[in-house]
């Protein structure tokens, strides 16, 4: 079976866009996203434009902040200041990755914990980490749990999930996510011994670990979810043209578990949906932390 992600993503985007027209009427608030882009990233720029066209079809506000590649760390950092303080905005996100001369990490901590809308400061992880509510979540491993859920029928409960990646990112959240779903969670990583032995224990397998075509059909129990979180970029053996594949060798695994995302089209489609769910919940907690 194939996990729709982009149908799953248009659901949740139906779902957010009665959930804003409400919040318009009741309270009158609209939430707002703001992106800010350092540079001409050709992937960048394509990931900015559908988070923009997203966030207004659901009804939101989005603002853009287009920066010269030879803005410096601190006028970056004087932008982010100015958009934390600035109560019209709900949600802040800095497009990854930044000009080399910029410190990733600085700028995340930066942005107030409320309006992190990616859920990558220090404090929205440690708040996922402790299992708060109302904690601001990393978008793609949310989406990467509805999709289980969706296939799995909403509970998840007893499942052995294996991760293999430890990112910040994917790998260690999409961990804590599964664990607060009551799995029993391994994650595996470049120097795990014995790999393809442990993903062949796993009933949920979440894969990313940035190489092409890297989880193969014996290292699939038949029947196991999959999530293929990769995206990475590969010449077509047979036409020579470049094309999209995930971690996940789609084909043959495809014939051996029992259901399995798509790249493209699977968690993708989720990732922006869910940074629309987390704009709307950031407006939703800024509203109440004012009353």
């Amino acid at each position: 079976m194939i996990i729709d992600g982009k149908q799953a993503a248009a659901n949740l985007r139906s779902e957010l866009a009665r959930e804003v027209s409400a919040l318009k009427k009741s309270k009158g608030i609209t939430p707002s996203l703001t992106v800010v882009l350092v540079g001409e990233d050709a992937a960048s720029e394509v990931y900015v434009r559908n988070k923009v066209k997203q966030t207004r079809e659901v009804g939101m506000i989005s603002n853009e902040i287009r920066l010269p590649a030879t803005t410096t760390q601190t006028d970056l950092l004087s932008q982010l200041s100015l958009l934390n303080n600035d109560n019209s905005v709900h949600g802040i996100l800095v497009q990854l990755p930044l000009p080399e001369h910029i410190d990733e990490s600085a700028i995340i901590e930066a942005i107030t914990p409320p309006k992190d809308v990616d859920g990558f400061h220090a404090m929205n992880s440690g708040r996922l980490l402790n299992g708060e509510k109302g904690a601001l979540v990393p978008c793609t491993p949310q989406g990467c749990i509805m999709l289980a859920k969706q296939h799995l029928g909403g509970d998840l409960s007893g499942k052995h999930a294996v991760v293999i990646g430890r990112s910040n990112i994917v790998g260690k959240p999409v961990a804590l996510l599964l664990l607060q779903e009551n799995c029993t969670v391994t994650i595996a990583h470049s120097r795990t011994k014995n790999l393809a032995q442990v993903c062949q224990q796993a009933d949920i397998l979440v894969a990313a670990v940035g190489r092409a075509e890297f989880v193969q059909a014996d290292w699939v129990k038949k029947g196991a979810t999959v999530i293929d979180v990769g995206i990475n970029r590969i010449e077509d053996a047979l036409t020579g043209k470049p094309k999209l594949v995930g971690d996940v060798a789609y084909d043959s695994v495809s014939e051996v578990c029992g259901a399995i995302t798509p790249v493209p089209g699977g968690v993708g489609p989720m990732t922006i949906a869910c940074l629309l769910k987390n704009t709307l919940e950031a407006a939703l907690q800024q509203a109440q932390n004012t009353q």
